[in-house]
């Protein structure tokens, strides 16, 4: 009894609760806005590096990159952890 009790009131909730949530959609306009600033941003690309240690712990890299300036950057910066010039 208190089975068939039960599968009756959860079917009777949720298909209360089902309805309510299909009119609450029906009542709201959704409106979707293109926005074509978002769809232009691309992500950048990583400054590739390939590091090189001699035999004589001497450290030489070769870098590769569509932004120029990143890849200056990236030579500064290996410049400066591995303290050369």
């Amino acid at each position: 009894m208190k089975n068939k009790f039960l599968q009756v009131f959860i079917t009777i909730f949720a298909a209360v609760f089902l309805s309510s949530f299909a009119f609450a959609v029906e009542n709201k306009s959704i409106q979707i806005q293109k926005q074509p600033e978002i769809q232009q941003v691309k992500p950048k690309k990583p400054v590739k590096i390939k590091l090189k240690r001699s035999a004589e712990d001497k450290y030489t890299w070769e870098l590769s990159g569509d932004n120029v300036d990143e890849i200056v950057k990236a030579d500064k910066r290996l410049k400066k952890l591995l303290g050369i010039e």
